[in-house]
């Protein structure tokens, strides 16, 4: 996947956790979103790569991953919770 910028990665990552956050109704921080979205989209990425799957790249897909992941990530966290 093609990089973006650290300004970048931090506004589409935030974006992606904030739209995962209200999609999953997570009760999540802003700060925990743009968290949320940065690292699931390094582990989606992670994760399509062992299977030899690549989305879009530039902005677009890191969005497409970072919303991806961070479902994922939530996903996992109401599971460690209960």
């Amino acid at each position: 996947m093609e990089g973006v910028g650290w300004i970048a990665a931090i506004i589409i990552g935030g974006l992606a956790g904030w739209l995962a956050g209200k999609l999953m109704d997570a009760r999540f921080g802003v700060l925990l979103n743009i968290v949320l979205g940065i690292v699931g989209s390094v582990v989606t990425t992670a994760i399509l790569a062992q299977f030899h799957v690549e989305l879009a790249g530039g902005r677009f897909g890191y969005f497409i991953t970072g919303f991806l992941g961070a479902c994922l990530l939530i996903f996992v966290a109401r599971l460690v919770r209960r």
